[in-house]
């Protein structure tokens, strides 16, 4: 009998603690969504329009 209840107990504890982190996710999918990013940092000045990889290789029309 004592055994019956200790896996029962467990199996309780476990679905409490699965719809926890369930809830925790939520709020914390709410809280993300609620996040407003700003606008991207200007360029500083004296930068070229176009800092790709290939802007910077002579031979970049191959």
């Amino acid at each position: 009998m004592e055994t019956v209840v200790l896996i029962a107990v467990i199996i309780i504890v476990i679905g409490i603690g699965m719809r926890w982190i369930y809830v925790m996710n939520a709020q914390h999918d709410a809280r993300i969504e609620a996040c407003r990013f700003s606008d991207p940092l200007p360029r500083p000045p004296g930068l070229p329009d176009d800092t790709g990889r290939r802007a910077h290789h002579t031979g970049a029309d191959r």
